[in-house]
Order: C-alpha cells, then structure tokens, then sequence
C-alpha cells in the first residue's frame, strides 16, 4: 500500500486528478476499449472533480470512451433531489465533461426491485471489463461507500441500512431534520471496490486522522473498512498533512521518504 503525503487538500486534489488523466490517456481508450472508472461522492473528491474538468476544458483530456460506475445512492429520493447522488455528479462533474450519458453508471434507488438493481449493477462492472480504477474517499469511522463498520470485507453491491450515527451526520444536508434523511441506500461492497485493478483513496482533513491511523498502522479489521486496502496489490492512500496527524512519526518520515520523488514530479504528470 503507498501513502502520498500532500501539504494540503489543494496539492492532493490537483495530484489525484492528473494521475487519473494519465492513467486514461496512457489507457488510450476506444468505443471498444473503453476505460472504466470507479467514482465516490461526498466532499473529499470535490477538488479533483473541478481539476478533471479543468483538463477537459484546455482539451487535454476527453471521457468520450470512459465508463464510470459510481458507489452510492440513496433509496426513495428522486434522482433530481438536491441531497441525491444522481444530482451531485452532475453538479460537480459530468454536466462538465464530455462523457456520453449511457456511459455513466449510477444505482437506481427507486428501482421496483432493488436487490435484482444490485444484482444487475455487479454484473454490468463484469460486463464492462471490470474497474480499472476505483476512487474512493472515506468517513472519519474509516467506512467507504456505505460500507459502515461491521460490514462484511467480502460484500458486493447490495441494499444497505444506515446507521444513526450516518443518518445525525448526513443531517445536515437535510435541513438538519433527520426525518428527512433516508434510512437505507444501495452501496458496492468493499469487494466490488476491492476488485478494481487499481484503487485511490483521498484522505484529508484532521477528522479523517484517526481513520488513516487505524487503516494504516493497525489490522485489517471489518470495524474500518477500508483497513482491507492493506491486501491491493495497487492500493494507494493520498492524504494532507492534517490527515496524518495521529501517525507515528517514524509512519510519516518513512513514507515521504520513499514517495518525495513522486511528489516532486507530480506537478508534470500532464504537461
């Protein structure tokens, strides 16, 4: 597992965003060869969203033969409510990018039948060629996706219920009523996440320090779900300063130390 140790979310953000470009350029994807792409919600991935459009707007990056399959999404809200996921991908990236509709993949938690949703969702990745990268972002208890703890580190898409403690914090983007917040969603397994040939996780912020903490220095543990990434042959941790700040120090030194050349080049990843 590599760690990259960013000043700030500002350098993590623009460093994500052109190693993904790299990653779909050097890919070279065609209508029949198409590149497909894991992508998460929340605020962790915000900066590297604005960063991907930015490179499609300076043409340097096109998404016309790029699948993407997101994590998440609510169950029984419409896809055009605010707080849905639908709603915030194309608020945040795809009414910004030239990727053709169809190719955008996103769980239907209005489906009539939502297991046979998450039975369908898992063989549509298997139909696509699988996820060549997977993006991802974590909650401060070291979840990802709804994959809360506890969560079985082998489970597939599937029908989720949420628990209180992510019901009170997604709260408040629901006029801080829980009432409002729905009680289930439809989510990828860890496994599903797992099964990406390469997986990128953002961590930033100090909230995040104790999750890095226990998904780094400690065992793989269903409790903190991402902990499983310790067992990718390509997983990779891109984190801020803020992030490392229950560490070790020696944890900290050693991984700058053998990722600084990385660093020191990222900004020339796409130029």
């Amino acid at each position: 597992m590599r760690i990259l140790i960013h000043e700030n979310y500002q350098q993590l953000a623009k460093w994500t965003a052109y190693y993904m470009a790299n990653k779909i350029r050097e890919f070279n994807p065609t209508p029949e060869k198409p590149f497909v792409l894991g992508l998460p919600t929340g605020s962790s991935p915000i900066g590297v969203y604005t960063e991907l459009i930015e490179l499609v707007k300076q043409d340097r990056l096109t998404f016309q033969n790029v699948i993407t399959f997101n994590m998440d999404e609510y169950v029984g809200i419409p896809e055009n409510h605010p707080q849905s996921y639908h709603y915030f991908m194309d608020k945040h990236l795809f009414n910004y990018i030239d990727i053709p509709r169809e190719n955008i993949n996103i769980l239907n938690g209005n489906a009539a039948d939502l297991e046979k949703e998450c039975e369908e969702y898992e063989k549509k990745i298997e139909r696509a060629g699988g996820i060549h990268l997977f993006l991802g972002g974590i909650g401060p208890d070291g979840h990802i996706a709804f994959n809360e703890p506890g969560s079985s580190l082998k489970s597939k898409t599937r029908i989720k219920t949420l628990t209180y403690d992510t019901i009170l914090a997604n709260s408040r983007f629901f006029d801080n009523d829980i009432k409002k917040v729905p009680r289930t969603a439809l989510t990828v397994g860890v496994d599903t996440v797992m099964k990406a040939q390469e997986v990128l996780i953002i961590i930033n912020g100090y909230n995040k320090a104790r999750a890095l903490q226990k998904v780094v220095e400690e065992g793989i543990n269903h409790m903190w779900t991402v902990s499983v990434l310790q067992l990718h042959p390509k997983g990779m941790i891109i984190c801020d300063e803020d992030a490392t700040l229950e560490l070790k120090v020696g944890t900290v030194k050693y991984f700058k130390d053998i990722e600084k050349e990385e660093l020191r080049n990222s900004p020339k990843l796409i130029e």
